[in-house]
């Protein structure tokens, strides 16, 4: 019964001994390693331990007297607690646990008061912050439970996240602005001489007494002779005074960081440091650092006050021109020329790019201000505190506000078209503190319905990977997937060398121009290894994966990679799975429940109405037709007329592509193919507001079905008093408004034009018109939708699986359109392949049918607007297909939020997704046809077929039966038997194999379908569960962790793996007794 039911409040979380909790605070004298624990607390927590040892010394004799002497608090107890402390870590955890860094071991100081003191680095980990959180102290007991708790949980141990192989021990707050304070240079000003500015030194001790008797400035700028303990060679550098006391701290092994940090490099120096010293040296670096940013933010005084917040000057100039320019566009509308939808998204536009103008203005007003010593600059610019964002708001204008949805999704205008000009410094006008109050609140409203979902997307793939844990160094796979780097909209969004780091490779790879060898088939690819194939033309590796494992039960290591967390290969043992589940469960809260944030849309369209080349280069285009027409300003222009236009850059010298994008139909081409281009000029432009319709031919219009209040509808424009015909649908099915273009002379029709549901007609019937007009405008909001949802409700809509709301119709085939009748209100297109092969499919006439007549499509292209479903994918394109497509678009969300999760994760999870296959022939194997299988299963028993015969007629034989299985040996003997009696022999046929498709399944069916029912029944629907594997005597084979965990034995993963359990320990002498007396039994033998 849910949350509070048997499965899950009794047996899957207990509550145990020996814990506490209480507030936290800061501890900032405290190593990585260490937490303060009130005395009180420890007195309790440790108290049979202290007992013991009173006991032990005699100083009382029975355990009841020791209770009250520990009661009373006496001067020996906290003697003896101190001891027992020793060696003796606690685990401090804080809830809500999220990944496994929010249980971590630290070594108990004793302190006063009340409260537990926390290192301010591991805050980041246990995602804490000191303004009341609670965090609960429990104590291992055992020697084996004391030993994990300080090899494997302790907090200077966990420094590098498992989601993604970055630090998270990372400085903060005041300790990044302290650094970034005291590395910061600075140059003399007229008023304000740096001393010692230009000064060289011989020595970084030097700088430290000059600067110690005051006889340098700390931002001042001056050389040094450096001398590189790796290599002893010595250098002038020039540095500021403050970089040389941080490299005070550094590592010999870094050599010398001579640059401003900020978290993002502070990041990636830990990184660094982690990389070449270990664990041991980046703690006591994390600790350096820590003292050095607590002490520099504090001599700084980094405070700052109201005249901080600079004001630009132009900004009231900038508002009046935008102002002007929406009076503009609200001029058109009422003219009649632009509709209601255009005019809203370009008032959007133009306030967006003010905004954006203005941004930037006051960025650069405010960099250069004290020399970049503005303290709310320097907050931002060290990523301490703040955004850009939240400056503009302080100083530029709050900008334009989200207005919150009605329920039901009331429209798709959702932002309020007046913006805030005002900025808090200013102060805002009572109108527009009640626009602010009305986001904020939804903002609120919105993070708690979010954090419950996130923490059900977690809750929900941690059971359906839970069983994945590595159980083999090597699978033997020859397969793999194909890594390359991924490309979006012509950016590079991740790096082949990101994407590969820390895989092992398929094949052997060779430079391509040196033919050297980069790395053998199966080894790590390292980091040195990734930079060199970045840095070649090597554009793909093909890489081990997760997805392509052969290992029955879990995965192989050579298959997973490296361990993220400890920056090395993975481990027998280690729960792969559910550290994929926590890594993407983890960041889920941060994902945003509403699809964009405020002048998110606005930005997004401006971009993508046009094309400029990026390179210099000769320019190709693919597949093009267009009509000559003039365009706004009277230049003669193409209009581009076919669907699949592809245009190329290509480097004159080399002839390789240097970019490809797609021209959309209705844009207006500047550039002809196979002339050269400079980078910057303007290929193409389009309506970035509304997909058209344009005529190919001139001639005059004629209509058909066109029939008003049947198919369409006249829309008063209130304003304007302008009337638009909007094609509406019909409850006559068979109509299907077309235009059609009939020849002035010939009188007959040139060509046709269906138009979909939510169409503006913008001609009248009858009229005379040019190759190249618009005939119809489609707003794009309706017209090209596709799918923006976003964040938490795309991740589950992936992970399940589930068929988008408003699905692409797609081709199976690569062939050639045209269009059928129609039947029942949809559209027949008929696709025909290069074999003649046909397939038909019905598209309704509401959706935008995205491919024309004549067109050639490629298999998996899709005919409608929509989104592609999952499903789709796997029936056209195979199974490696729609693996790549579920990873990339999971990922694309996370990425729209700035979170770095690494592609193996999401691999885990998606291959869980589809262990299953569905059996669709069985052959002569046991299986039913239709039945769900695990992929493993169907292999083994096709493996089972091959070489066997099937008895079509039995003979003489007594041994055989008709349709028998049999070896083909087996009935080789018995025939030979038979003939030597002359008896009639056995006739038999080939075993025929079962045939099977891959089966697609969401993440809550498959842990349903997990072969262990006790795990599937403390997840979801249990009494259905229990009900089924009781009527089909189910057993569980407790393979999983969760099964375990349940009945209460220790879990099959770590150092529970059952591999290890059967390892008996001895101390030296024993075992070296125990060898002897073996080898001598086998002298015996």
């Amino acid at each position: 019964k849910g949350k509070q039911g048997r499965f899950r409040q009794n047996l899957l979380g207990k509550r145990v001994d020996y814990s506490a909790r209480s507030v936290i605070v800061v501890g900032p004298e405290l190593k990585l390693h260490e937490c303060g624990l009130p005395k009180d607390m420890a007195a309790e927590l440790f108290k049979p331990f202290i007992i013991r040892k009173l006991i032990e010394r005699g100083i009382v004799k029975t355990v009841k007297s020791a209770k009250k002497i520990v009661d009373k608090k006496e001067p020996v107890v906290w003697d003896i607690l101190e001891n027992v402390l020793k060696g003796h870590p606690v685990l401090l955890n804080r809830a809500p646990t999220l990944h496994r860094l929010g249980i971590q071991a630290f070594q108990p100081k004793l302190i006063e008061g009340k409260a537990i003191q926390l290192h301010p680095l591991v805050t980041t980990a246990f995602n804490a912050d000191f303004d009341g959180d609670q965090m609960a102290v429990h104590v291992p007991l055992g020697h084996a439970a004391i030993l994990e708790a300080q090899l494997l949980m302790l907090a200077s141990h966990n420094i590098l996240n498992p989601a993604n192989g970055a630090p998270i021990t990372v400085p903060s707050q005041d300790m990044v602005l302290g650094l970034y304070y005291i590395t910061k240079g600075r140059k003399s000003e007229k008023d304000k001489p740096m001393k010692g500015e230009g000064r060289v030194f011989y020595s970084p001790e030097e700088i430290i007494i000059a600067y110690n008797e005051g006889q340098l400035d700390l931002h001042a700028w001056i050389k040094v002779r450096w001398t590189d303990p790796r290599s002893s060679q010595s250098a002038l550098i020039e540095t500021t005074v403050g970089r040389v006391l941080f490299n005070e701290v550094v590592p010999d092994e870094v050599g010398f960081v001579n640059e401003l940090l900020t978290k993002k490099s502070l990041r990636d120096i830990i990184g660094r440091v982690m990389k070449e010293c270990g664990t041991a040296k980046t703690a006591k670096f994390l600790d350096d650092i820590k003292e050095l940013g607590f002490m520099s933010a504090f001599r700084g005084g980094l405070s700052f006050n109201l005249m901080d917040v600079v004001v630009p000057g132009d900004k009231d100039e900038l508002v009046k021109r935008a102002q002007g320019e929406v009076d503009e566009v609200l001029g058109n509308y009422n003219m009649g020329l632009i509709t209601n939808n255009e005019r809203y998204n370009q008032t959007i536009d133009i306030w967006t790019h003010t905004n954006s103008r203005l941004t930037a203005r006051l960025m650069d007003r405010i960099k250069s201000d004290n020399q970049g010593f503005n303290s709310i600059y320097m907050m931002m610019d060290s990523g301490a505190r703040g955004s850009k964002e939240q400056i503009r708001q302080l100083s530029g204008m709050r900008g334009l506000m989200a207005k919150p949805q009605k329920s039901g999704g009331g429209g798709g205008q959702d932002i309020i078209e007046n913006p805030i000009l005002s900025n808090f410094k200013e102060g805002l006008s009572i109108l527009e503190y009640f626009i602010s109050t009305h986001g904020a609140r939804k903002g609120l409203a919105d993070t708690a319905l979010k954090t419950a979902d996130a923490g059900y997307l977690t809750r929900r793939l941690v059971d359906v990977a839970q069983d994945v844990v590595i159980t083999n160094d090597d699978c033997g796979t020859l397969r793999g997937l194909v890594a390359s780097a991924l490309v979006k909209n012509e950016e590079i969004v991740e790096t082949l060398h990101d994407r590969i780091l820390g895989r092992s490779a398929v094949h052997d790879v060779y430079h391509p121009q040196t033919g050297d060898l980069l790395v053998a088939s199966g080894d790590q690819i390292t980091e040195d290894v990734a930079k060199a194939i970045g840095e070649s033309p090597i554009e793909e590796v093909e890489i081990r994966s997760v997805l392509t494992c052969e290992q029955r039960h879990g995965v192989c290591a050579k298959c997973y990679g490296r361990n993220l967390a400890t920056g090395r290969m993975v481990q027998m043992g280690e729960a792969v799975g559910v550290i994929a589940a926590q890594s993407i469960g983890e960041p889920g809260t941060q994902l945003t429940l509403r699809t964009f944030h405020v002048g998110g849309v606005a930005g997004k369209i401006t971009e993508d109405s046009q094309i400029t080349a990026k390179y210099d280069g000769k320019l190709e285009i693919d597949e093009l037709r267009t009509v000559k027409k003039k365009d706004k300003k009277g230049e003669e222009a193409e209009v581009v007329i076919s669907r699949s236009t592809e245009m190329r850059i290509v480097d004159n010298n080399t002839g390789i592509v240097l970019t490809t994008s797609n021209i959309p139909y209705g844009a207006m081409l500047y550039k002809v193919s196979g002339k050269n281009v400079k980078k910057g000029d303007l290929i193409c432009n389009w309506d970035p507001y509304n997909a058209v319709i344009i005529s190919e031919h001139p001639g005059t219009l004629a209509f058909e079905s066109i029939e008003d209040g049947v198919t369409f509808r006249e829309q008063i424009d209130e304003q304007t008093g302008f009337t638009e015909k909007v094609i509406v649908e019909s409850r006559d099915k068979k109509k299907n408004p077309m235009i059609r273009i009939v020849d002035g002379k010939s009188k007959e029709d040139l060509k046709s034009y269906s138009l979909p549901v939510g169409a503006h007609i913008v001609v009248n019937e009858g009229q005379k018109i040019n190759a190249g007009d618009i005939l119809v405008k489609i707003p794009r909001s309706s017209g090209k939708g596709g799918d923006i949802t976003g964040g938490l409700p795309r991740v589950t809509e992936l992970f399940e699986a589930r068929n988008p709301s408003n699905p692409a119709v797609v081709s199976e085939i690569d062939g050639i359109v045209s269009f059928g009748k129609i039947k029942r209100g949809n559209r027949e297109i008929i696709v025909e392949s290069r074999t003649g092969e046909h397939k038909y499919y019905l598209v309704p006439l509401s959706k935008h049918i995205l491919v024309q007549e004549n067109d050639f499509i490629k298999a998996g292209q899709p005919l409608s607007d929509g989104s592609i479903s999952p499903g789709d994918i796997l029936d056209i394109q195979g199974p490696t297909r729609v693996q790549e497509y579920l990873v990339d678009e999971v990922q694309e969300v996370y990425r729209m939020q700035g979170v770095k999760i690494n592609d193996k994760h999401f691999e885990v999870i998606v291959r869980q997704m589809m262990r299953k296959v569905e059996i669709e022939d069985p052959g002569d194997t046991r299986f039913l046809e239709r039945q769900a299988i695990n992929k493993a299963d169907f292999m083994e028993e096709n493996d089972e077929m091959y070489d066997k015969m099937v008895v079509t007629n039995a003979g003489d034989s007594t041994v055989l039966k008709e349709g028998q299985i049999v070896t083909a040996r087996k009935l080789r003997d018995e025939n030979s038997a038979l003939k030597r009696k002359d008896q009639k022999v056995a006739e038999a046929r080939q075993a025929t194999p079962a045939t099977s498709r891959q089966l697609l399944m969401g993440i809550t069916r498959a842990s349903l379908q997990t072969d262990s029912f006790i795990s599937a029944a403390s997840f979801q629907e249990t009494t259905k569960v229990l009900n089924e594997a009781a009527v089909s005597a189910k057993e569980d084979n407790l393979k999983g962790l969760k099964e375990n965990v349940i009945v209460g034995h220790l879990i099959p993963a770590g150092t529970g793996s059952r591999r290890f359990q059967k390892n008996l320990v001895y101390n030296k002498e024993d075992y070296t007794k125990l060898l002897a007396e073996r080898m001598a039994t086998q002298e015996v033998e």
